[in-house]
Parts: C-alpha cells; sequence; structure tokens
C-alpha cells in the first residue's frame, strides 16, 4: 500500500518503521529536516520537507495515488486539518491523531463531515487497555480475539506453582485441557512451544482461554485472583482522566494524585465517583498518607517515564499493589523486564497496534484475510486471526497432516459460537476464524502458515 505519513515524531519514526518492515511503500512528511534525515537514513522510506496542511506537500508526497494518509502531528487541529486536505487531493483512507477529551465527545460527527476513516486517541487506548488489566487482575497483557470470544493472556509461572516442571502435553491433561499455551518467555527469548516443551518458574506464558474458564485455571497454577478494589493513579493528565472515567461504574474506590490545582478542579468537576488529591505524586510522605501501602492498583501516568519508574518501584517496596507504569519513551526492555514492576504500558506501541489492525483490515479487501493482529515482546511474535476460505489449502483437512512453518502454532479455532482448542484430528472448515502465534513475519493469508 502507498502511505503517507505527517509527523516524524516519536510515534510517526516508529509507525514508519514497522509498516516499512511490511513492505508498504511510506511517504514522511515533516517540517523538520534533521527528523526527516534520521528517518531517510535508517528506514526504507521516502521523506518529504515541507508543511502537511499544504495542498503542495502532500501532491509531492504522493497523495493523489495515496492508499491511506496517516497524520500523527502534536496538535489535533493540524491533523484534522491534514487528513481533511489529504481527502480533497485524494487519499482513499485517512487516519488522524485525535487527544483532546473535547474532541472525543464529537468524534463521530467529526469523522462523517470529514471524512475520516479513523481516529486514534493514544491516551484513551492506553486507559482501555490498563482497565482491561485492573478487571484481570493476574493478566501481565491482555487481548482478544473473535469478538472476545477467546482472551490471549501473558502469565507469570511463579516459585511453588503447579505448573513448574510440567511439559505443555502434560500441563493439557493434569491442569487444563481447555487451554492453549501459545508462547513462553524465559530469560527475554521466545518459544513457541511443542508437546515436550516444559514449563519453569520464572517464566511468562502466554495463553489462550476461553474467558469463563480463567477463573479456573488461575488457582490451579498458583495464581491468587484476588479482585482490585482500590486504585491510586499518579498523574491526572489525559490518560489519567479517561481510565478514571472508565472505571468508574466498576466496583473500585479511585484515587487520583495531581499536583496542578486547576487540572483537579477539573477532574473534580468530571469525576464526581473519584477522589482528586491536589498533591506532588513524588512526595512520600503524601504517598503514604493516601494509603499506597493498602491499594490494591498503582497506576503512574505522569508526564516523566523517569518519574514513574521511581513510583513503581517504591509501591512495590512499601506494599502488594499491581503496578502498572506508563513508559512511552524509554526502550531498556531488558533493563525494565528485571524489575519488581508487573506491566509496563507505552501508548505509542498501543497506538501503532490500532493502526497495523486497521491497515490488515483494509487489506483484507485487497486479498488478505488477517481479521486481527496483536504483536507482542516488542514486534518478535504476532498473534494473528484468520476466516478461513473454501478454496484454501488448509481447509478440511486433519491438522496433523498440515505442514506447518517453524515456530508456528495453531491456537484455537472458532466456529459458530464455539470455540475449539485444536488437536491434531480436528479440521479448518471454511468460515472458521482461526488464531495462530508464530515468530513468522508477514503472514497475509492462513494458506501462508503452510511451510
Amino acid at each position: 500500500m502507498k502511505i503517507i505519513i505527517i509527523g516524524c515524531g516519536k510515534v510517526g519514526y516508529d509507525l514508519a518503521k514497522q509498516l516499512s518492515e511490511e513492505n508498504h511503500e511510506i511517504t514522511l512528511i515533516d517540517t523538520n529536516a534533521e527528523k526527516l534525515e534520521r528517518a531517510q537514513s535508517t528506514l526504507d522510506v521516502q521523506c518529504v520537507e515541507g508543511n502537511g496542511t499544504t495542498f503542495r506537500a502532500q501532491i509531492e508526497a504522493g497523495g493523489k495515488e495515496c492508499d491511506l494518509l496517516i497524520s500523527m502531528t502534536g496538535q489535533d487541529e493540524v491533523n484534522l486539518l491534514c487528513s481533511l486536505i489529504g481527502k480533497k487531493v485524494g487519499a482513499r483512507h485517512t487516519i488522524a491523531r485525535v487527544r483532546n477529551p473535547i474532541y472525543n465527545e464529537e468524534i463521530g460527527y467529526l469523522s462523517d463531515e470529514m471524512g475520516l476513516s479513523l481516529t486514534i486517541n493514544p491516551e484513551l487506548s492506553c486507559a482501555r487497555y490498563i482497565a482491561k488489566l485492573l478487571e484481570i487482575p493476574s493478566a501481565l497483557d491482555i487481548s482478544s480475539f473473535a469478538n472476545g470470544k477467546i482472551d490471549f493472556i501473558k502469565l507469570p509461572i511463579s516459585q511453588g506453582s503447579p505448573a513448574d516442571g510440567l511439559s505443555v502435553f502434560e500441563f493439557a491433561t493434569k491442569v487444563s485441557n481447555a487451554t492453549l499455551i501459545c508462547a513462553i518467555v524465559r530469560d527475554g527469548e521466545v518459544i513457541i512451544p511443542n508437546g515436550a516443551t516444559r514449563l519453569l518458574a520464572g517464566d511468562d506464558m502466554y495463553v489462550i482461554v476461553p474467558p469463563h474458564e480463567l477463573h479456573h485455571l488461575l488457582p490451579k497454577i498458583g495464581i491468587k485472583a484476588k479482585p482490585i478494589r482500590s486504585v491510586m493513579i499518579a498523574g491526572g493528565g489525559k490518560t489519567g482522566f479517561y481510565l478514571a472515567k472508565h472505571i468508574e461504574g466498576l466496583p473500585m474506590d479511585v484515587k487520583i494524585l495531581e499536583l496542578d490545582r486547576a487540572r483537579c478542579e477539573y477532574l473534580s468537576e468530571n469525576l464526581p465517583g473519584a477522589m482528586v488529591i491536589n498533591g506532588n505524586a513524588s512526595d512520600r510522605e503524601i504517598l503514604m498518607e493516601e494509603g499506597l501501602d493498602s491499594m490494591d492498583a498503582f497506576v503512574t501516568l505522569t508526564s516523566m517515564d523517569e518519574e514513574n519508574l521511581i513510583l513503581s518501584l517504591f509501591s512495590s517496596k512499601v506494599g502488594k499493589a499491581k503496578t502498572i507504569a506508563k513508559l512511552s519513551n524509554i526502550s531498556f526492555g531488558e533493563v525494565i523486564a528485571g524489575l519488581p514492576i508487573d506491566v509496563v504500558v507505552n501508548p505509542k506501541e498501543i497506538t501503532a497496534k490500532s493502526i497495523l489492525q486497521y491497515i490488515r483490515a483494509l487489506e483484507n479487501s485487497r486479498g488478505s484475510n488477517v481479521e486481527s493482529l496483536y504483536r507482542i515482546l516488542d514486534g518478535r511474535v504476532e498473534a494473528l486471526e484468520f476466516i478461513a476460505r473454501a478454496d484454501s489449502r488448509v481447509v478440511d483437512v486433519p491438522l496433523m497432516e498440515l505442514k506447518l512453518k517453524k515456530n508456528l502454532l495453531i491456537c484455537a479455532i472458532v466456529r459458530r459460537r464455539k470455540v475449539i482448542t485444536p488437536g491434531g484430528k480436528d479440521r479448518i472448515l471454511a468460515g472458521d476464524r482461526v488464531v495462530v502465534v508464530t515468530t513468522n513475519k508477514g503472514l497475509k493469508d492462513i494458506g501462508d502458515i503452510l511451510a
């Protein structure tokens, strides 16, 4: 696809990197020559120095033949204008990053009037993801397939877990035959398991499990699923606001610590169900006075990555709260992975995932049949959802007879409303939704799973 990205900041650059790796034809537009020079020297992209709100820059970038225009500058109004002009120039589809809560309430109207195909709100997407993690406290990561029928969840194997030392086959026979282990993370390395692969304490495993089975699984692997009833949020910015708004209908007590007094007044007026504290979240005395040591969850959402990191580490020292830290820029994943922080969320990655899923959906109409795509472990593993077509080579063949690519696992088959944990004798039928996990990149059709 021919894709134009306006804005070569951190999000725009990362998005261009991922899309160019998928062999899309990418052109970046930005007024900053240094940023474009970096992109040109490190990525397989074209660059145009100019203002994305002008016809001239968009036409020079190939806007008349553009399949998709993505506007990712730091200003909502600029993104909306770029998308509007992109439509006039000839872009078939447009995506705009729109972050202000004021626009969020009118996004349907704006999309209809301006012809937007999709609006991306990183803070809102991040808040929704965190809310899911609070609803399933034991999960370290969670995604859903097949319209919510299947959850793809990251769970830890701790010391003393009944799963420690079991092979994947033994896990299915002794622990849960409704749960399929799709990937194992051990010392930073990814393993796509077979039946003989053994689980070890310290591993994180990605599993596919029907939602109604999850509460049966957790105690069997030694996880005490205590529901979260109290949440402290450090930082009352956009993400903090959206998160508190999202969970205000749940049985959770919410406290927000925010330094700016005017912002506190806004939060108090718009979040009647939350307790808003005007204070510095990095002040130890305030945190302890407000009961951090007795909280069930502590979410750090300040504007500084370093502060979020330190606050989360402090929380792990003084209490047993589930810690969730927002880190937008820190990229030393191997260092962070060794710290006592339960979950790290990156709004840039969440934004990129949403856009990649939309692009895969567009490709469906052009020959691909990927319904959903999730990238995990810094993009090293992909979880994909396909719809099987009648003419596919994999249809109506026992799975044991299919010669699959290496490092690839068929994790679930959804037939009508039934979720099937696949075995060797099962077959994929036309119309089935099939979930696959693999380290192979660029799969666009279910037939691509074959060696």
